[in-house]
């Protein structure tokens, strides 16, 4: 499960647009940086994406992915004409196909190296989606299969688009927009496959034009349910409407560290059934299998874009560390896999991240606060770096990189030093425990 937001500049504090999603995925399932240079290709030629290989275009943009390891598209990522996508699942009425085929992390991937504006974006999706359709295993550890909704972002405009099979819809955005696992779009839609009114009126899911929601007409509700994908995006919405015309990027931040309105001091990720906060954590039972395993916020301003990414699960215990498209990706260790490798930072956090979860309301207070002034000496020195050269500021993000990971390891140290009784629950213990004995993870 994931969620997504934006904020246009007519509803941001100084005037740039800001971007941000969280990743849910499986509680092992790595994440991984990528960055992929400017390029052409020749004629002929084909890409291969997670499953099948479609034809390649002549000319790919620049982009940064944040993308479970094993999987060719992304999650959510960025290019150099500053276009932004994140993806969700959507649980239709329709089946989502189980055949290889395109899935929608590979539709992200094709659409930032391909579309210089949000606009552009959403046609390179739809054409791709209507002649290829969507279809393949999405999940690592649990089969999944699913249809696709996508925020799009650019410095001036975003849209929403959301599909079923090769049915589609899309809407701009007017000023704040959130999404999470479940469709939002009615009939306020301004683009529109061709066959979606007709397609839900052939199987009685609307009687004509006038009585057609693509939300309701579409959805499979019980799923949807069981995602809590509505009390997210409730959530969400209601940050973005509370605080629009005054969203900082720190509120950004925020928003995806957010375990609900009704967090207290107390607060621990194994209470509850459902458990689906936007900064989700895993525990037990068939509801709570997914974990935010990456997190990325962005902000353009005067044509200058910065990605905060935190390569790592968990952002209530992780640090946003800046990146740019430009200057590329710093070394940022070892290639992530589903099998526990220290030397890889997103592993490397999971030994703070996991032993914090055994007594989170104490454990997360011996180091939140540092946690914050990191990061906010980061915000703070970004702000110098809007003219500052290519090589200044990838030997800055460089230089934030490393001092992020050797945090995390102090505070791992200091997490695992000091002697707090266990409060989790059996049943989430048990879960990350075998978590752990499937990633041959050292027990803490």
């Amino acid at each position: 499960m994931c969620d997504t937001l934006v904020a246009l500049p007519n509803a941001t504090a100084d005037g740039s647009l800001i971007f941000a999603k969280n990743s849910d995925r499986d509680g092992n399932e790595a994440h991984e940086l990528m960055y992929l240079s400017h390029a052409t290709h020749p004629e002929g030629a084909q890409v291969q994406c997670t499953y099948i290989s479609i034809p390649q275009v002549a000319e790919t943009y620049a982009v940064l992915l944040a993308k479970p390891f094993w999987i060719w598209g992304a999650e959510m990522g960025a290019n150099e004409h500053q276009v932004m996508i994140g993806n969700e699942a959507i649980f239709s009425k329709v089946p989502a196909g189980k055949e290889p085929g395109l899935i929608g992390m590979d539709y992200l991937r094709l659409a930032l190296e391909r579309a210089d504006t949000a606009r552009k974006a959403v046609d390179v999706i739809t054409e791709l989606l209507e002649r290829y359709g969507q279809s393949g295993n999405c999940g690592f550890a649990h089969p999944l299969y699913y249809h696709n909704s996508f925020l799009i972002a650019d410095p001036q405009e975003a849209w929403v688009l959301e599909t079923v099979d090769r049915h589609w819809a899309a809407a701009k955005v007017k000023d704040v927009r959130s999404i999470s696992n479940g469709l939002t779009i009615t009939n306020d839609y301004d683009l529109a496959s061709a066959d979606l009114v007709s397609f839900a009126i052939e199987k009685g899911w609307c009687k004509d034009e006038a009585d057609f929601s693509f939300r309701d007409c579409y959805s499979d509700f019980l799923i949807t349910f069981g995602s809590d994908a509505k009390n997210r995006q409730c959530r969400t919405t209601s940050c973005l409407e509370g605080k629009k015309g005054s969203i900082t990027l720190e509120d950004a931040m925020a928003y995806l560290r957010d375990h609900g309105e009704d967090a207290d001091a107390d607060w621990r990720p194994d209470k509850g059934l459902m458990g689906a906060q936007v900064c989700m954590h895993l525990s037990w039972g068939p509801v709570r299998i997914s974990q935010t395993t990456g997190s990325m916020v962005s902000q353009v301003k005067d044509g200058f874009a910065t990605h905060w990414l935190t390569g790592s699960a968990a952002p209530c215990t992780s640090i946003f560390k800046p990146f740019w498209i430009d200057s590329g990706l710093p070394d940022t260790g070892n290639f992530a896999t589903g099998t526990y490798d220290p030397q890889v930072y997103w592993w490397s956090h999971e030994d703070l991240h996991r032993a914090v979860l055994e007594n989170y309301p104490t454990r997360i207070k011996l180091f939140q606060a540092e946690r914050d002034a990191l990061e906010a000496g980061f915000i703070a020195k970004v702000k110098e770096k809007t003219n500052a050269s290519i090589e200044n500021r990838l030997y800055f993000s460089q230089a934030c990189f490393q001092e992020a990971w050797r945090a995390t390891k102090a505070w791992t140290e200091k997490v695992r030093a000091q002697e707090i009784a266990s409060r989790r629950g059996w049943l989430h213990k048990q879960a990350w425990k075998k978590l752990d004995e499937q990633a041959k993870r050292p027990q803490d």
